[in-house]
């Protein structure tokens, strides 16, 4: 995949951040990141430019007409609101969902004798999004429409969010787009935050990705230890890849004044799987929330609507991660666990213990992500039942426990890096002016430890892909 490299991605930023503090104004600053961001987007395949201009072109046409309309103009507001969205979800579809479609279409009837193989654009996913909430944040009047399609290409194209998210609302960043303000202390912090996302990705997603890989080969043959061990390093490598990127996006956002919302917040530490879905990728469910479930219905119209409505989130949330069955098992299968909670669980957790809850939680999301993980349904199958056991399987072996042995101290520093645990410690020793001194310093050092670790970690491996790249 084009963009795979993370080295380039910190060289391309680093040349934009000079090329943006050369100049002065807001103004000239907007065209630097434009020119950029558009040159970032040309490298993935410069035909893909040009559906990241029309869509932008497509919503910010819409949202003028929109805005143009007075409110008693209703059913031509509508349609220009309709006119957006079958643009852009159409857009989408062609490009993420055709090949999919056809495929299964072709493996029920045997028509079309070949399915087209459509190469996915690099953030689509993320900016359709990210455009058909700005069209209809326009059209119930949260936001006026942007006269500019400058601005709408510079908000839906700023290359250092806009490729795996978050998924950030025109509203959040409608003021800093056109006057935003950098201080030592917001550039400093950028700087901080950025340099724990890369560390982040660079040393401990990539390691635990590495062992995932070793363990989750041969599959028909890995012990069941093996099985279970690739799939936990796996649950870490896709919380510390995709948290990583928020942070690296929110950190480079900080730097050059854009203030973008948090998307994790400790997601393993939840309780129950509600709590698991408030804290994992916020924008997204925000998102589904607002713009899918609300307008639904949500809960206000009884029972069997609620189920319905939940039905469709999960379902599009499935669709959304990727064009493959597995994915839509995967929302599928969240669905069932949410409905369970909501009418027959909420009463046992809430009286549980909250280490039964987290248990209950975190067994629920492990097995997810082995539906995440596998596309084809015969390997996930094959997964699953060898879990158990299934044909025989060896409980272990002498590779698995070497695995394990040498990834000991990367394991247990994981399973800390997922937790609150080493900010919480943090906070108690502020409180203690000599150990709050050296946390001081620390955090002064702190950035430059870490990029040097992670370019020692980047050397001799340009293939750091992040997983949400795909999506």
């Amino acid at each position: 995949m084009v963009f795979s490299s993370l080295l380039f991605l910190f060289l391309f930023f680093s040349i934009n951040l000079i090329a943006y503090f050369l100049v002065g104004s807001t103004r000239k600053r907007n065209v630097i990141l434009l020119i950029f961001s558009l040159i970032f987007y040309a490298w993935g395949g410069a035909a893909y430019l040009l559906l990241l201009t029309g869509e932008a072109f497509i919503s910010w046409i819409c949202a003028l007409l929109i805005d143009r309309e007075d409110d008693q103009a209703e059913g031509r507001r509508r349609f220009f609101l309709i006119l957006a969205c079958v643009g852009l979800l159409g857009l989408l579809g062609i490009f993420k969902y055709a090949g999919f479609l056809l495929g299964t279409l072709n493996a029920i009837t045997g028509f079309p004798k070949s399915v087209p193989q459509i190469l996915l654009p690099i953030g689509i996913s993320f900016y359709t999004f990210q455009l058909l909430s700005y069209v209809v944040d326009v059209y119930r009047g949260e936001v006026s429409a942007q006269r500019s399609y400058f601005k709408i290409l510079l908000y839906c194209s700023l290359f250092h969010q806009c490729i795996a998210g978050p998924i950030v609302r025109y509203q959040t960043v409608e003021r800093e787009i056109d006057s935003r303000r950098i201080t030592l202390r917001e550039l400093s912090e950028g700087i901080r935050r950025f340099s724990v996302g890369l560390a982040k990705k660079a040393i401990l997603a990539n390691a635990c990705a590495a062992a995932a890989r070793e363990l989750l080969t041969n599959l028909g043959t890995a012990p069941v230890s093996g099985l279970w061990l690739g799939m936990l390093f796996y649950m870490l490598q896709i919380y510390l890849d995709f948290s990583a990127y928020s942070d690296m996006a929110i950190g480079m956002g900080r730097m050059i004044g854009f203030h973008y919302l948090e998307n994790f917040n400790y997601p393993y530490t939840a309780v129950s799987v509600q709590d698991f879905w408030r804290r994992w990728h916020i924008s997204l469910s925000t998102f589904f929330r607002d713009y899918v479930y609300i307008p639904l219905g949500g809960n206000r119209r009884g029972t069997a609507a609620t189920v319905r409505n939940m039905f469709a989130v999960w379902f599009l949330t499935g669709l959304w991660h990727g064009a493959s069955w597995n994915y839509i098992l995967w929302g599928l299968y969240f669905f069932v666990f949410l409905m369970l909670e909501r009418f027959v669980l909420k009463p046992v957790l809430e009286r549980l213990p909250s280490c039964f809850g987290w248990l209950y939680a975190m067994i629920v999301v492990y097995f997810g992500w082995v539906l995440f993980r596998f596309e084809s349904l015969s390997e996930l199958w094959l997964v699953l039942s060898g879990m158990f056991g299934a044909g025989g399987r060896a409980l272990t072996a002498l590779s698995v426990r070497y695995m394990l042995l040498n990834n000991v101290f990367l394991l247990a520093f994981c399973l800390i890096a997922v937790t609150p645990l080493g900010k919480n410690i943090r906070n108690r020793l502020l409180k203690h002016k000599a150990a709050a001194n050296l946390i001081y310093w620390g955090d002064a050092l702190l950035p430059a430890i870490l990029l040097i670790l992670s370019m020692m970690a980047l050397v001799g491996n340009s293939y750091n892909p992040f997983l949400y790249f795909q999506f």
